[in-house]
């Protein structure tokens, strides 16, 4: 079957060399012009990415990306302009994988869907599937976390910064290492995804445990996970 990405932007030069590069790519290409549009195609078309601009007719961005997040685990990945860092932090937070600066390397932004769709796609190693940390388990096979007896409602990717600290329980590690071993070899990003991904992750954590902080902040080192 073949991988299905939706673009969302409202410049025609934009769509132009995204479309024609994704479907050298041997990708599917599906667009949408504005956020209304965006929402209407997801929910029809089911992307296995979506390429999303902050800036957009109708509903924004950040509308978009918070809208989906409540009814997909869709990975996405943000266009932003180099003046739209709150925006950009906000939607990190809301749930975005990942972001690309506008003017953009079509390179660069190829790397991050390939690192992006490996993770979500490509079926987990058969050994040492499952994980124990503790109170966390964390089963890769059958994609599914839990504290304790609780299960998590995770995103790919912050079933996969979980799965990675869970590997290393009780061991610090440094937004470089996590940057590696979540987003791929290949990434060379800023490090406030990290930082958005483990808010997040602490957050729902937080729900299932209220009682313990299972991701602990090391000043001016990184994060780990306390069994």
């Amino acid at each position: 079957m073949t991988t299905k990405i939706l673009i969302v932007d409202d410049e025609q030069p934009i769509i132009d060399v995204l479309t024609y590069n994704l479907r050298r790519g041997q990708y599917d290409v599906v667009v949408a012009w504005d956020g209304e549009q965006a929402l209407s195609l997801a929910r029809t078309e089911r992307p296995d990415l979506i390429i999303l601009d902050l800036m957009l007719p109708k509903l924004d961005g950040i509308e978009v990306c918070r809208t989906l997040r409540r009814e997909h685990d869709v990975p996405i990945i943000m266009l932003t302009a180099r003046d739209e860092e709150i925006d950009r932090v906000l939607g990190l937070e809301l749930g975005a994988d990942d972001y690309v600066v506008k003017p953009f390397s079509v390179r660069e932004l190829m790397a991050r869907v390939k690192n992006v769709l490996r993770r979500t796609l490509e079926p987990p190693p058969v050994a040492e599937s499952i994980v124990r940390a503790g109170d966390v388990i964390v089963d890769r096979g059958r994609h599914e976390a839990r504290v304790g007896g609780t299960p998590l409602d995770l995103t790919s990717l912050e079933f996969e910064m979980l799965d990675v600290l869970a590997r290393h329980a009780d061991y610090v590690l440094n937004r470089e290492q996590l940057l590696e071993l979540v987003w791929g070899y290949e990434y060379h990003g800023d490090q406030r995804v990290v930082d958005a991904v483990v808010k997040r992750l602490r957050a729902k954590l937080r729900e299932a445990a209220p009682d313990r902080e299972l991701v602990a902040t090391v000043r001016g080192v990184g994060y780990k996970l306390e069994r």
